[in-house]
């Protein structure tokens, strides 16, 4: 858990997760291929699955049972009580079958002679009986009428595979929306309302303001249009955060055809890990003469879910991901547990010699080999950089090797595309009868690439060629821009994602002419920066051979006479001095980086208590009685900008992958963590102003002072201060607030709208310290000899102590850490806990509020005797 007080690194996760154990097997078939025959049945090699509590009459059970945590591994049969049972292929009511949402099977079960088929599995929520998908299953029909199931594991803890004993119904019940008309009695392709909001494109990722459908009142037919093209809605799976939405929803099935006429399609929205993990009501798609589709699009099933709007060519092959588990054939196996360079070498070279795989095949390995990837990253175990940029480099092969696994020969030409949460990818294909003078430009969410694949194909035997371009959208975390050597000093920010562009399957690789890279800036542009167009060279980012040709605050255009693994580095001069402190106060310092566990127990502990007694501290304040004299203002504005401030900050670092995404959101609690932390550090000067004066004056504040530092001056000073640090950097740079830890941004400076009032305060501070201290040891010399004794003097070393950490005098050590742990954890205890140091001194050591306490217990064990 991170806190304002330590510096801690917190990247951002868009690898997929996947279960531990993993095991891909795959299923390949060619042209050359023998028949399908399997070498063992499983209507005869199965795992009894015998679990009374998956009855579907098992509803409400006290405890809800979780197939997630089953290591699922073959064929099994069902039975209950001694009764041979099935998976359900009806909707199956919540809170059944001995779990919270029950799973079913989508599509009936098949006969004796269909052989194996594949099935998606489903589960009721808000009155949608597909609301929930999880991982596709296999089914099979066995001769005495029962089923086997290869069972993997489903998306979500909370899911559980149903059973039941009754007689298989014919046909499914999957509730459709009551607004899905039955008949039309006009031709929808002649009447059809237009949906032109460009905010649905799917290359609005991360919008500030979102797209939701739920408040949508759909009626009819409707077809899509983006900047005056017509467009459709994706038949392949959508990143999450795309459209303009949190979840981006896509047809599950392709679209059809002219003379198909109205078909209905499925609806899903990518999490998780799985493409269709949201089911959504269906709806009707027509394909309509003049190439262009139309839609009767009903209410989604969750708010924050909106349908998606694509120009591009519509796919023929769908890519919902498939589960881990998938036939039998070819085995690749991912070791359980790997989180070393050596079991993703070996898996590398299990599909070293493989030529051809289906296209649903390899997203599914690629989902695995990310998700492995990013176990290994997080392991620590890639200790340098040497070693990061090796399996950087591992990572690159395997991917490049498994999309080159779909070429396929063609006459003409022919594509396939994907979109997975790591990584999207296209290949094209040409061959010696393609009629196109140049292929479409081949386009990801964050680049594209226009390269002349047909001059390639006419210098290559046969007259054929592919180009393969993938776009990796967490690559950076293995070729960090800090691998970009430059003579001089300068912090290197990566503004796109890495894109890898081959040439598989090509025989003649040579370019007839300079490829182009248009790539989008996935942060901020600073117009002071350099950017340089650079590729992948084994051990670092180099120039050779690129060059910028075009750039805006938007998108940068790259010119390449190779192809290679490329990506844009903005180079931007390293503020001097304050690295130490800005570090400490933003959270970037590489030593947390990689996030110990024991600083993090160390930092939740620390800041928890800190907390506790922030709490204690205003309940004293409050409920005490204090002597007239007594100013406790300061003191009671110290705890609750404290307190709201770290509280915030601990909330907002837990759930930041919810609020991240909402931009606005993130910009108010950057200022607002602003605003409490600043206010914070005012009124420690107020502190320190008001103890001087008490010394100095060695009695109580005079009438005249007592009018001039009034409560109420007190307080507008605390506070307008603050909020007039805020307000005017909100109008200087209204874009400064919303980081990726949600506080302020560090570009172009504006951190010193923070750091320089800091820096003022903590001077002041330290300067009235020394003052205080001096006038103290002065005033004692004076008085009796017996306040010189031993417990005295110790009671008085430790009051000075604390009230150093009170004025937050502590915070200079930031300037001096310079990676040292002993001071880092030093750090990280004293300014975590000024609230148990206010306490301590204003509470616990003050005489009256003793009394007051042990009043307040004895009456409180009088009370319970009584």
């Amino acid at each position: 858990m991170a806190s304002f007080h330590e510096s801690i690194f917190i990247d951002f996760k868009a690898f997929l997760k996947r279960p531990t154990t993993i095991s891909v097997i795959l299923y390949v078939l060619t042209a050359a291929a023998i028949p399908v025959t399997a070498t063992f049945d499983p209507c005869y090699n199965y795992t009894v699955l015998d679990n009374p509590w998956r009855a579907t009459s098992n509803t409400l059970a006290s405890v809800f049972n979780c197939d997630q945590s089953v290591t699922w591994s073959g064929w099994y049969r069902l039975f209950i009580n001694g009764l041979s049972a099935y998976i359900p292929q009806t909707c199956v009511a919540r809170y059944s079958c001995g779990t919270d949402i029950a799973l079913w099977i989508r599509g009936g079960h098949p006969t004796v002679e269909d052989g194996v088929v594949t099935r998606d599995v489903c589960g009721n929520l808000y009155s949608y009986c597909c609301y929930y998908g999880s991982y596709p299953i296999q089914v099979k029909a066995c001769p005495g009428n029962y089923y086997v199931y290869e069972l993997v594991r489903p998306t979500e803890c909370s899911f559980a595979y149903c059973a039941d004993v009754g007689s298989i119904n014919a046909s499914s019940t999957a509730v459709t929306p009551a607004t899905i008309s039955t008949a039309n009695l006009s031709d929808p392709c002649l009447n059809y309302t237009v949906l032109d909001e460009a905010r649905r494109a799917i290359n609005n990722t991360y919008a500030s303001v979102k797209t939701y459908d739920c408040s949508v009142n759909w009626t009819g037919w409707y077809r899509l249009f983006l900047d005056d093209l017509s467009a459709q809605i994706p038949d392949t799976c959508v990143a999450r955060y795309s459209c303009g939405t949190d979840i981006a929803l896509w047809i599950h099935g392709e679209h059809p055809k002219v003379e198909d006429g109205v078909v209905t399609r499925d609806v899903c929205g990518y999490a998780g890990s799985y493409c269709c993990y949201f089911g959504s009501y269906p709806i009707r798609v027509k394909a309509c003469p003049g190439n262009h589709y139309v839609y009767e699009l009903v209410r989604p099933t969750k708010c924050n879910a909106a349908y998606c709007a694509a120009v591009t060519n519509i796919s023929s092959t769908n890519t919902t991901v498939t589960p881990e588990t998938i036939s039998a054939g070819i085995n690749i196996m991912l070791q359980e547990g790997c989180t070393s360079q050596t079991c993703f070498q070996d898996f590398l070279e299990q599909i070293e010699n493989i030529t051809v795989l289906p296209l649903n095949t390899v997203t599914n390995i690629l989902t695995v080999a990310f998700s492995t990837s990013e176990k290994i990253l997080e392991s620590s175990l890639l200790s340098n950089p040497t070693e990061l940029a090796s399996f950087g480099n591992l990572v690159l092969k395997t991917s490049e090797k498994l999309i080159s696994t779909l070429v396929k020969p063609t006459d003409t030409s022919d594509s396939v595309s994907f979109t997975l949460a790591a990584v999207e990818g296209q290949v094209f294909m040409v061959g010696p009868n393609v009629t196109l003078d140049k292929i479409p430009r081949l386009d990801t969410t964050n680049s594209s690439v226009d390269i002349d694949l047909i001059g390639i194909a006419n210098n290559n035997n046969g007259r054929s060629a592919a180009v393969a371009f993938m776009s990796y959208n967490t690559m950076e975390n293995l070729l960090k821009p800090d691998f970009f050597k430059t003579s001089n000093d300068t912090i290197k920010t990566m503004m796109s994602t890495v894109i890898s562009a081959t040439l598989p399957k090509t025989t003649n690789t040579t370019l007839t002419k300079p490829v182009n890279f248009t790539f989008r800036h996935i942060r901020e542009f600073d117009p002071s920066g350099s950017l340089s167009c650079v590729y992948w060279n084994i051990s670092e980012w180099i120039v050779d051979g690129c060059s910028a040709l075009k750039t805006n605050s938007s998108y940068t255009v790259c010119s390449c006479v190779h192809l290679s693994t490329f990506a844009l580095i903005m180079q931007t001069s390293r503020p001097p001095e304050v690295q130490n402190l800005t570090d400490l106060a933003l959270m970037n310092s590489d030593m947390f980086s990689q996030s110990d566990p024991l600083l993090d127990l160390l930092n939740l502990v620390c800041v928890i208590v800190g907390l506790v007694f922030f709490s204690l501290a205003l309940l004293t304040f409050a409920l005490c009685q204090w002597s007239p004299g007594v100013n406790n203002v300061a003191r009671i504005n110290i705890c609750i900008s404290l307190l709201l401030a770290h509280l915030l900050f601990l909330l907002t670092q837990q759930f930041l992958s919810l609020i991240r995404p909402q931009q606005v959101l993130c910009a108010v609690i950057a200022g607002l963590l602003h605003f409490l932390f600043l206010s914070g550090f005012v009124w420690m000067f107020i502190e320190a102003v008001l103890l001087y004066i008490c010394v100095k004056n060695l009695s109580q504040i005079r009438s005249k002072n007592r009018k001039v530092l009034s409560s109420g001056f007190l307080c507008v000073f605390g506070y307008v201060v603050a909020l007039v640090v805020v307000a005017v950097s909100a109008v200087v740079d209204p874009k400064g607030y919303g980081s990726e830890l949600c506080w302020i941004k560090t570009d172009k400076g504006f951190i010193w709208s923070f750091l320089g009032p800091v820096f003022v305060i903590l001077a002041l501070n330290m300067i009235l310290f020394i003052k205080i201290v001096t006038t103290v040891n002065s005033a004692l010399k004076n008085l009796n000899v017996e306040v010189s004794k031993m417990k005295q003097n110790k009671i008085m070393a430790f009051k000075t102590l604390a009230q150093c950490v009170v004025l937050g005098c502590p915070w200079i050590l930031g300037f001096f850490t310079n990676g040292s742990k002993e001071l880092e954890i030093l750090f990280l205890i004293l300014n975590s806990q000024q609230g148990t140091f206010i306490f301590l001194i204003y509470c616990v050591l003050n005489n009256e509020v003793r009394q007051q306490y042990r009043k307040f217990f004895r009456c409180l064990c009088c009370d319970k005797q009584h």
